[in-house]
């Protein structure tokens, strides 16, 4: 991936070390959803090489550019119920690790997922002596996750999340930091609400990926422009460092995410959820058609997807976190 300047410029202060030092490395406009025509860059930091989106939409702008369906979208046609039994098989790798992650716990306190969607996370990892329930901005999605999946569901912030501190054995994020204008305050959000023995999952896209420097700003991972800020593994370790995190193990591989986005990435047009969201009109005969184009496209990308991840540079990295001795 070829940058776009070559020489450092100025910019607004980096929300990390506060340099105006970056470099531009891509611009792109809104090509998964389509919301807007305007164009963002994807800046690097010349200090501490942190990827953000220069300038920053003010929050009442970036709202415009999450569509009311946002990653849920349910339906109940024949395609929508193949889609979900394709995504109940993927989901279950999320769900082994963060079952693992559990079991270093004393499992007496709430898991929480923060930007829990649908609930479909939840309904697959709730079992009888499990006490599970989610958190997301979208009170639409919140409403899904009571119907459809039964799973309790605020509707708030984390930082006003009406959950006593030390109430939690688990909270994940599952692509939740790179939204937000204030990464580090939703981690130590999740730190106060941790047991002392409380374990974190986060998951971001990798912007240390081999698809980001082969597609650049065609890359998926990089979702401008809701995506704020694009993280490494070697960003989420200082960053969680200083909310009261010390790193248990990094995971380069999702099941769910590596070989679809990359799919997404090269054919955008093939996405179910990319065309549920744009609300393609489409026959059944064609839906079909492009369904399973999309599924073989992706079972293309997996070796790929595969051998990435194993050379640590995965399209995404999940970590595991533990609170850091007092």
């Amino acid at each position: 991936m070829q940058k776009k300047a070559q020489e450092p410029l100025e910019f607004g202060p980096c929300p990390a070390c506060e340099s105006t030092v970056a470099q531009v490395l891509c611009e792109s406009a809104d090509r998964l959803y389509r919301t807007t025509n305007k164009l963002f860059r994807v800046v690097e930091c010349g200090e501490c090489r942190l990827l953000r989106l220069d300038p920053c939409p003010p929050p009442a702008e970036l709202g415009r550019y999450y569509p009311d369906n946002y990653w849920f979208a349910p339906g109940h046609d024949t395609a929508w119920r193949l889609a979900e039994s394709y995504r109940r098989l993927v989901l279950r790798d999320h769900v082994r690790f963060v079952r693992r992650a559990l079991a270093a716990t004393a499992g007496e306190g709430l898991v929480l997922d923060v930007g829990c969607g649908g609930g479909l996370f939840l309904s697959l990892l709730r079992k009888p002596e499990l006490r599970v329930a989610g958190l997301d901005f979208s009170c639409d999605a919140a409403a899904v996750a009571w119907r459809e999946k039964n799973v309790p569901v605020v509707c708030a912030s984390l930082s006003r999340a009406p959950f006593a501190p030390g109430s939690c054995s688990m909270v994940t994020m599952f692509h939740v930091l790179e939204h937000l204008y204030e990464p580090g305050a939703y981690l130590e959000a999740a730190h106060r609400l941790l047991q002392p023995d409380g374990r974190l999952v986060v998951q971001v896209p990798n912007a240390a990926c081999w698809q980001f420097f082969l597609l650049g700003e065609n890359w998926t991972g990089l979702d401008v422009p809701r995506h704020l800020f694009d993280f490494r593994a070697r960003d989420l370790e200082p960053l969680l460092d200083a909310s009261g995190f010390e790193v248990v193990r990094m995971k380069h591989f999702s099941l769910r995410d590596n070989p679809a986005g990359f799919a997404t990435s090269l054919a955008p047009g093939l996405d179910p959820m990319v065309r549920r969201i744009r609300r393609i009109r489409e026959t059944p005969r064609v839906a079909l058609i492009k369904n399973l184009a999309y599924l073989a496209l992706v079972a293309a990308c997996l070796p790929f997807a595969l051998m990435e991840a194993a050379c640590h540079a995965g399209s995404t990295v999940m970590v595991e976190a533990r609170k850091k001795p007092s």
